[in-house]
């Protein structure tokens, strides 16, 4: 199984194009050691032909043009993406779905709540009718299991997750199952699993169980620390308010990863980085830490093979 990180970032990208934090102009200006990321999605596939997309974020079209095994190879009209897996209804994980709409129906697998805010607060599903059209799949978060026609070997499972739906959904304030999910993607043949969560706020049972049977998690790495954009003076909000877990202090990602296992045992990998984070700077002692404690962090253009 090959997965390929298509962005890395979280909304708005890194740098942000109205942003002037510390790394944000650091970047600008070639002051530090790191790279530019879009906003994040992946790609999974068993024959590195036929590819299916989680998440589509606003940077797709970049994403795809610097991407060859998922670009066109057959007929005047093609493409390697034989569906969508949408882990929620995010404005940075479904406005590219715009962006796709010059092709053959989009297949695409979300919960029904993803597809209720989806038709309603931000109808994309509804401006797609009008050019592709959508061909909605429900994406089971009772633990059973389902497959992608056209994608071979691969079984998948959706999470549940304690989560927010976004700020336009009409139920923003009154959180329903299927918000947000997890996802873990099994190779049939080889037994072998990622567990994918970008957006994730708590450690619940489940999703503990999930990260230790994984051969690879790629979870949440969008903020260090619970207050990061405060003590910046970007927002009044902290990371826990907005459904991520920080990778610091007590009880954060870093701990939660450790007890997974010693290095080399799985990948840990961070994922859905927001341009504030520290963890961008690959000098920076944040980084550090997590390099010793064996957890990497995702980048544009990233492949893993299990």
């Amino acid at each position: 199984m090959k997965i390929r990180v298509l962005g890395a970032g979280a909304g708005g990208g890194f740098p942000q194009w109205n942003c002037n934090c510390h790394n944000c102009h650091r970047l600008r200006h070639q002051q530090m050691q790191g790279t530019a990321r879009t906003q994040s999605s992946i790609a999974v596939s068993t024959d590195n032909r036929n590819w299916l997309l989680f998440n589509a974020s606003p940077d797709i079209r970049a994403q795809l043009e610097a991407f060859p095994a998922i670009q066109p190879k057959d007929g005047i009209r093609d493409t390697g993406i034989k569906a969508i897996v949408l882990i929620d209804s995010q404005i940075d994980h479904t406005t590219g779905l715009l962006m796709l709409r010059e092709g053959k129906p989009l297949d695409i697998y979300c919960t029904e709540m993803v597809k209720d805010d989806l038709t309603t607060g931000f109808p994309v599903f509804n401006m797609l009718s009008h050019y592709c059209s959508v061909n909605h799949h429900p994406l089971p978060i009772d633990g059973s299991s389902f497959t992608v026609p056209g994608i071979d070997d691969i079984r998948l499972y959706g999470q549940a997750l304690k989560s927010k739906a976004p700020p336009y959904s009409p139920h923003r304030h009154d959180p329903h199952e299927g918000d947000n999910v997890g996802i873990i993607i099994e190779q049939i043949s080889t037994g072998k699993k990622v567990f994918y969560s970008p957006g994730l706020g708590e450690i619940e049972a489940h999703v503990m169980d999930a990260m230790q049977a994984a051969d690879c998690v790629m979870v949440d790495g969008t903020f260090w620390t619970d207050d990061e954009m405060v003590a910046q003076g970007i927002s009044h909000k902290f990371a826990r308010d907005i459904g991520h877990l920080p990778q610091s202090g007590t009880g954060g990602m870093i701990e939660v990863l450790d007890s997974l296992g010693k290095m080399g045992e799985k990948r840990k990998i961070l994922i859905h980085i927001n341009n504030t984070n520290p963890i961008l700077d690959d000098a920076s002692a944040e980084r550090q830490i997590l390099t010793e404690a064996g957890i990497e962090v995702a980048y544009d253009g990233m492949e893993i093979d299990l």
